[in-house]
């Protein structure tokens, strides 16, 4: 990445299936992105656990002895039900709670095949980014196309003008390990002037108020 800029990136979030899916290739996948953080020097942070492509990725990193953090809702400790933890775990009361840990502690956020939660957390993430709530990289890993489907509907969006084209830059894709962290790290943040002067300070009763459309 000669004459580029890169970032910190020391710690990366990883979403993925608790699942390890029907190809192999994701689970091939999520473990070579384990392998990767782990050489680069990258710690882990996850929803915990050992299930799936979550277990995948998080042996993977500890194998290269770099730290692995999960976050955990303490419901999902109960009867052992996901899983022991690969590394460290931090258990939270709720869902939410959990995601705004994972925003604060990482510094980028990386997408694997998943379902439901997985989409959540991932365009949870961009909406924050695009409400200027944090302004650090996020990206999927399009392993054999699996996201293929989701990213033409985002650029279906866009034309329809529910998303704008700058928002549509937060969201980065890539099919392979090293091409996604290398375009993360590139990764230039580039907030729309009136979305910054919304202030999210938790002191804050009021914010600001805006002249104009959101496009949320």
């Amino acid at each position: 990445m000669e004459g580029v800029s890169v970032r910190k990136t020391k710690k990366i979030c990883v979403f993925c299936g608790a699942n390890s899916g029907k190809d192999v290739a994701f689970v091939n996948a999520a473990f070579h992105l384990g392998e990767v953080l782990g050489k680069r020097k990258i710690d882990l942070v996850y929803g915990g656990g050992k299930l799936g492509l979550m277990g995948c990725v998080s042996t993977a990193v500890a194998q290269h002895e770099r730290q692995v953090l999960g976050i955990i809702p303490s419901a999902f400790t109960v009867n052992n039900l996901v899983g022991e933890t690969c590394g460290k775990e931090i258990k939270v009361a709720t869902m939410q709670e959990r995601l705004v840990m994972m925003m604060e502690l990482s510094d980028a956020f990386i997408a694997l095949p998943g379902g439901f939660g997985t989409l959540e957390e991932l365009f949870q993430m961009i909406s924050w980014a695009q409400l200027n709530i944090h302004n650090k990289p996020i990206g999927v890993l399009n392993i054999n196309g699996f996201f293929n489907g989701l990213l033409s509907f985002v650029d279906h969006a866009v034309k329809q003008e529910f998303i704008t084209p700058r928002a549509r830059k937060i969201l980065i894709s890539a099919t392979t390990a090293d091409e996604l962290v290398d375009k993360l790290q590139a990764f230039r943040f580039e907030s729309d002037p009136a979305l910054s002067k919304l202030k999210w300070s938790p002191s804050s009763s009021q914010k600001e108020k805006l002249d104009l459309t959101l496009r949320l």
